[in-house]
């Protein structure tokens, strides 16, 4: 077993049996020109967890841990899309109106892709979603009974929605999870500052908060620097 130094108190997890998740980086919420900020938001919250997530990813794959990446987004025929959630915002913007980076978030679209940065490399999981969490519609819990995974450290944007939502969704299940606080991300700071103590509450209501600085030390077994 490894721990990681984490809020509320140190996370314990087993390579072997752990899932690093990366929710949602997709050009359409990260890249400038994307959805997200032809609805006015400052992607440049997202765009600051890339570098660390790299380092987290890249480091994931050296030491073989297990890698899932999702993407949110529906069928072309919006079919999976319940009335609910397709028709809420200005409806040039809508799910399936045309988009700066082709139809918003269509799958099969440039902008309903992951950012270059993040590419999956074959064999990693890849799950479309169409809600947001990532359990919901999905096969991931099977993905995951199949693979023997318990624990998951969650990355990914946004913090408060798809982020929160999953983490929920897992707690649920019977997942331990840990956020890193650099790789999870939010258009809005104060939402970000919330969101991570809200998962941490009350003793870890949902789950550890840790730096990715402190997760990578654990992984690799390095101290970390006093």
């Amino acid at each position: 077993m490894r721990a990681v130094p984490a809020d509320p108190y140190p996370f314990e997890f087993d390579p072997a049996s752990t899932a690093l998740v990366i929710i949602d980086m997709q050009r359409d919420f990260v890249e400038p020109g994307g959805f997200g900020e032809t609805l006015g938001n400052d992607v440049s919250w997202l765009q600051a967890v890339v570098p660390p997530l790299q380092k987290v990813l890249a480091t994931a794959r050296e030491v073989g841990l297990t890698v899932v990446h999702t993407r949110e987004g529906h069928v072309p025929d919006l079919s999976d899309c319940p009335p609910a959630k397709l028709n809420r915002g200005d409806p040039t913007l809508r799910i399936g109106a045309p988009g700066p980076k082709g139809r918003i978030l269509v799958r099969g679209e440039y902008g309903h892709d992951i950012i270059d940065e993040l590419t999956p490399l074959p064999g990693e999981l890849v799950i479309d979603k169409p809600g947001k969490g990532s359990f919901h519609g999905t096969s991931l819990g099977a993905e995951l009974a199949e693979l023997g995974v318990t624990s998951l450290v969650v990355t990914g944007v946004t913090t408060e929605v798809c982020v929160h939502t999953t983490v929920r969704e897992a707690n649920d299940r019977g997942y331990e999870c840990l956020v890193l606080s650099d790789c999870v991300g939010s258009y809005f700071p104060e939402f970000q500052r919330v969101g991570l103590e809200m998962i941490s509450a009350q003793g870890g209501i949902f789950g550890w908060v840790a730096p990715s600085e402190s997760f990578l030390h654990a992984l690799t077994l390095q101290e970390i620097p006093s």
